[in-house]
């Protein structure tokens, strides 16, 4: 730099401009966050979700909401969705990932894969369709909310549970933070819904907490309710008894 004249200088900054500028247009835009540290493996209650989006399911069982990214969403929509690419996974998609308001339609994994599935492929380990669903999958085989419950006997029952049933049972069988989301009772309850457990893990797929810590700077990209309907779904209450919906009785 030293060696050149001033005007070659100012060429050459000019340049290195140029660059840089083309380099965060690119960059800022596709991944503004930088990469994720976590993958939130989402879970819900079928019959909590029903409840509140009237429709009806007689599965008994925990069914996958999503696996997503802690940064990052949409991260590229011309990334589309195509069924064919994961035709082998469907059937056990349709059992432990279905859409509960449309279980013939695709559509849910295909918003799931905009929305979080491009961020997540970031990562080589899911950087295709395939690997990001049977991922979800594997994992959520591996982390069966309803064997861990079942084992503390947290069981869906018209009886109630405190939080602290609840959370013990879920820490005992993982040995890490959960995030636990209830639906809220209106003003003057007295009783909060379990609907909703996230699980985390990192880079490697390995158990760590979902809670905050001091030394992460986490943006809420992820909002609270992703399940239209449940607009009162956040973290349950510690103080306030938990109901788990049975599944209703065929009449």
């Amino acid at each position: 730099m030293n060696g050149l004249a001033p005007s070659g200088r100012m060429r050459f900054i000019a340049f290195a401009v140029i660059l840089c500028a083309g380099y965060f247009c690119q960059t800022a835009f596709a991944h503004p966050r930088g990469e994720w540290t976590k993958l939130i493996l989402t879970q819900h209650w079928p019959q909590t979700f029903c409840s509140v989006n009237k429709c009806a399911t007689n599965i008994s069982y925990w069914t996958l909401h999503g696996l997503w990214p802690n940064t990052g969403m949409r991260c590229n929509t011309s990334w589309h969705f195509n069924a064919s690419l994961i035709e082998d996974l469907i059937p056990e998609m349709k059992e432990y990932w279905p859409d509960l308001l449309a279980p013939s339609s695709p559509e849910f994994w295909k918003y799931e894969w905009t929305k979080h599935g491009t961020c997540a492929a970031k990562a080589e380990s899911l950087n295709s369709e395939h690997k990001y669903f049977s991922k979800a999958l594997e994992l959520y085989n591996k982390f069966d909310l309803t064997s861990a419950l079942n084992k503390y006997q947290i069981v869906p029952s018209e009886e109630k549970y405190t939080f602290d049933q609840v959370e013990t049972a879920i820490t005992s069988c993982y040995g890490v933070k959960t995030k636990i989301q209830c639906i809220h009772p209106g003003k003057g309850g007295q009783v909060q819904t379990l609907g909703q457990i996230e699980i985390c893990v990192d880079r490697d797929f390995q158990l760590i907490d979902c809670e905050k810590s001091t030394k992460e700077i986490w943006r809420n990209d992820i909002p609270t309710v992703l399940v239209s309907g449940q607009s009162n779904l956040s973290v349950c209450d510690h103080s306030m008894p938990v109901y788990y919906p049975p599944v209703p009785s065929r009449s």
